[in-house]
């Protein structure tokens, strides 16, 4: 392979050494020393850096650094005044805002900790759980089935085990590993049969491993920049950084525009120059990334409250974006309490030799055992007489497992897995109960199909079980093996559904979630299944047509197909690909090693704290409770959090595009600038102080009701709109000013200051609600802050704060003037709401994407309209 060949080495493998003496496992002081001289086991440490260089970093903005240069040339030309105000400017602002994402960072690291992978080590003589950051060489590590190696080691003890080892090597199926020297030549990882590497993943059996080497020193360390990079933008983020471009655009526009008129008009360059700066801070919403992040950390934190952990914080406002789920049934749809229902031979009785054989496969199994296996090893047969040989591990390709088990005067293979498969493998069926055998013909063979279809109609999950005899002497299992067997029966598991499952997929489905049932179950049981919760089938693909499909077909069919049965892993990651093909944002819900690769394909990967760890690794929330109830409430706190932000950036695209675009024209036709760059920097604080409290604002429940998402169009025509009518009073102000009240330089800054940060401020109570704005009530929190900052600005002109902004006190008409501007604004501002929600807010165009979304969530409202037995579309 290409990737860490153990020849590119300069030295010898270590799994090529003599192996270390035996030992005990480490102290806890050796741990903590060696922890200390190696450092801890992951790629990324992530960074503890002194917070007084945390908020210094904070200073590396493009326009901090002009406005830090702008002020040093105003010390240089002997304006102290205007240099102390811009610094206190800037650090105000910077500090606001490393403050609160400072505060969000470190609960969000919190709640990531509080799920971080763990591994069980021999330490002080006993077995401890640690995370696996702590591990360190020469530690000892216990493993078993779905378990992730958690660094590089060698096999000292083993039983059965297997691993999956394709993330380094390629190979498609497991490895089984062992203890012991391997001759000179095996310098390759997959030759290397004696040593398990981090990132690996263990299918079956149970070992013992020392650890070799950690973090950046593991194989999978040397190749980690390209298999450990960060996922790919969500749509939110995509979105943002279009957002931050638009207005970078709009901003540089502006600022070119204001500096050519004020050289034009001859005024002092200087002065021009800060305006333009001051101007540019004025227009970019500097607050943004500290309320996306406190938004998102309080969303987590209400999640987790709900005992919902979020590793991923951009995850919160993918799940309110979701708008297809897909999920397996077991244990989310269903109680996840299996028991053994029936045990039939072929002929349809009931027969305890058919248990027998099931209870062999499963109590001798290494294996990650299944739900169903502990359904039989709950019947407790006595099988003291026999003795595990062998095994052939279950995975996803046969979807089987086998035994080779002795008993003194018989060695038997012993089959368990899917019906079809274990018939396929069959020649022969047991008669009188295995006293006699008798050829398994195609008339046979169909009618056993039927009992098999006829058991899964009845809801219950239905296992085949098979076996042979091998000779005496035969010493291993292999797949070779499982040819030429003797069908036993069926074993039968009964799931009853959650009481709670149906009113919970109501729930999604009219918040505008498709639900989506991905399973390795049969059709006829998954039928059964949504029947009895009201779920509506529209379609029904099955692995084998799956198998058959291109990209481009299965894209086509994924959007109206409910059910999709007996699929292996690869083809649950297609279904995945091919439902975000067709534009839809998907969750999946999943706890299994064959889950892995959907739950990293996913928008959001969601697990439960019982989940292997391979998919608590991958996932990006993991569920503390196991129910589509608390999924559903993810789903409306992640809306919140979107509504939350888009409220800021409704604000930051209306009232401030106004005000500069205000600013911009009035450069053209005022004998003076329109306001101070101090001022402007003082307003640009005041309001971000007023709007610091939009992430606790409550969202309305009409906001909750269906999946959104950022849209770029919607966010410029509502630009435009309520810009224009911001400029539009802003030059009305002017004109009262100017005309009505004869003000100078000093009166019309201080008017404008106080105009326009009162408007901007008080018109969040109308753009907050798509509704009636006395019928929706915001937080205390906010409304007291955008009060007292009213407060701030009307008061300021009558302090000495405000002679040092070259503020003076307005005469009383001009507050009769403010009152009747104020009000008026308000109430144009609603009108004009109410005007682009009817008119403008939905595109001209829909594409057929969104339009298959709303017929998707239609159809998951209505009732059910096939039942089983009905063809596929």
């Amino acid at each position: 392979m290409d990737g860490p060949a153990a020849s590119a080495r300069a030295t010898q493998p270590w799994w090529l050494e003599p192996a270390p003496a035996e030992a005990p496992g480490l102290s806890q002081l050796e741990a903590q020393q060696a922890l200390a001289r190696v450092g801890p086991n992951s790629f990324e440490a992530r960074k503890k850096q002194w917070l007084a260089l945390q908020f210094l970093a904070r200073f590396r903005n493009p326009l901090v650094l002009v406005l830090l240069a702008a002020s040093a040339v105003s010390a240089a030309t002997g304006d102290a005044a205007n240099f102390a105000i811009i610094m206190l400017m800037v650090l105000l602002s910077v500090t606001l805002d490393f403050v609160q994402e400072h505060r969000a960072g470190r609960a969000a690291d919190t709640l990531r900790d509080s799920v971080a992978l763990r591994a069980s080590v021999l330490r002080d003589g006993r077995v401890q759980e640690v995370p696996v950051s702590a591990l360190v060489p020469g530690d000892l590590v216990l493993l078993s089935a779905g378990d992730r190696v958690p660094a590089d080691g060698r096999v000292v003890e083993a039983r059965d085990f297997f691993v999956n080892q394709g993330l380094l090597t390629g190979e498609s199926y497991p490895v089984e590993k062992h203890p012991g020297p391997l001759d000179g030549g095996a310098v390759e990882l997959q030759q290397a049969l004696n040593a398990a590497f981090m990132g690996s993943t263990v299918v079956s059996g149970s070992a013992r491993m020392r650890v070799m080497a950690t973090g950046p020193a593991t194989a999978l360390g040397e190749v980690a920049h390209s298999i450990q990079a960060e996922p790919p933008p969500t749509a939110f983020e995509t979105g943002m950084h279009r957002f931050g471009m638009l207005l970078m655009r709009i901003t540089l526009l502006l600022v070119l525009f204001v500096m050519l008129v004020n050289l034009v008009l001859h005024r002092p360059l200087l002065d021009s120059f800060l305006f333009a700066v001051a101007l540019a801070v004025g227009l970019t919403p500097e607050l943004l990334p500290m309320v996306v992040s406190v938004t998102l950390s309080r969303g987590a934190l209400r999640m987790a409250a709900r005992r919902v952990i979020v590793k991923r914080l951009a995850s919160i406002q993918n799940l309110g974006a979701m708008d297809v789920l897909c999920t397996d049934k077991t244990g989310t749809l269903t109680e996840a309490k299996i028991s053994l229902a029936r045990c039939v031979d072929a002929d349809g009785r009931d027969t305890p030799r058919v248990l027998l054989l099931a209870y062999l496969n499963s109590v001798f199994e290494s294996g990650l055992r299944s739900p169903l296996d502990e359904a039989v090893l709950a019947r407790g047969v006595d099988v003291s007489g026999w003795q595990k040989i062998d095994e052939v591990p279950f995975d996803f390709e046969r979807r089987r497992v086998s035994v080779l088990v002795d008993r003194g005067d018989a060695r038997w293979l012993v089959v368990k897995g899917a019906p079809e498969d274990v018939l396929a493998l069959c020649k022969r069926r047991e008669e009188d109960e295995g006293r006699a055998l008798a050829p398994l013909d195609e008339a046979a063979r169909a009618s056993l199909r039927e009992r098999c279809h006829a058991l899964e109609r009845e809801g219950l999950r239905v296992l085949g079980v098979a076996w042979r005899e091998v000779p005496k002497d035969h010493p291993h299992a292999d797949v070779r093996d499982e040819s030429e067997l003797v069908f036993a029966g069926f074993a039968a598991f009964i799931d009853p559904p959650k009481p709670g499952a149906g009113a919970a997929l109501a729930a999604l489905a009219r918040s505008g979630v498709a639900v989506k049932i991905v399973t390795g179950d049969s059709e006829l049981v998954a039928q059964h299944l949504c029947g009895l919760l009201k779920l509506p089938v529209k379609g029904i693909l099955t692995g084998q047509e799956i198998a058959h499909m291109d990209e481009a077909a299965l894209r086509a069919r994924v959007g109206r197909t409910t059910l999709f049965c007996r699929v292996n892993p690869a083809q649950k990651n297609r279904i995945i690909l091919a439902l975000k093909a067709r534009g839809h944002v998907v969750g999946y819900l999943g706890d299994g090693i064959n889950d892995a690769p959907p739950l990293r394909s996913a928008d959001v990967g969601i697990t439960v704290d019982s989940a292997v760890d391979v998919a608590r690794e991958v996932a990006d929330m993991v569920m503390l409770d196991h129910d589509l109830a608390v999924l559903h409430e993810g789903v409306l706190e992640g809306r919140r959090t979107f509504g939350n932000v888009m409220k800021y950036i409704m604000m930051g695209t209306s009232s401030n595009f106004g005000n500069m675009l205000s600013m911009a024209a009035g450069s053209l036709f005022l004998p003076f600038l329109p306001m101070l760059p101090a001022q402007i920097l003082l307003n640009n604080v005041l309001y971000d102080l007023s709007q610091a409290a939009i992430p606790l604002d409550r969202v309305d429940p009409g906001d909750l009701r269906r999946p959104r998402a950022l849209d770029m169009a919607f966010i410029q025509r509502y630009m435009w709109l309520f810009g224009l009518v911001s400029s539009a009073f802003d030059l009305l102000t002017f004109w009262i000013l100017l005309r009505v009240l004869h003000a100078d330089e000093a009166l019309f800054h201080t008017g404008w200051f106080v105009e326009s940060l009162v408007t901007q401020v008080l018109v969040i109570f109308v753009i907050r609600t798509r509704g009636r704005p006395w019928a929706s009530r915001p937080s205390a929190v906010l409304t007291a802050a955008s009060l007292a900052v009213v407060a701030v600005a009307l008061l300021l002109p009558f302090t000495p704060l405000g002679r040092l902004f070259h503020f003076e006190p307005p005469p009383a008409a001009f507050f009769a003037w403010l009152l009747v501007m104020v009000v008026a604004y308000l109430a144009l501002a609603e009108g004009a709401k109410r005007f682009f929600y009817a008119r403008m807010a939905a595109p001209r165009r829909s594409r057929p994407v969104a339009a298959a979304h709303l017929q998707d969530a239609a159809a998951a409202a209505r009732p059910p309209q096939t039942t089983p037995g009905t063809s596929r579309h």
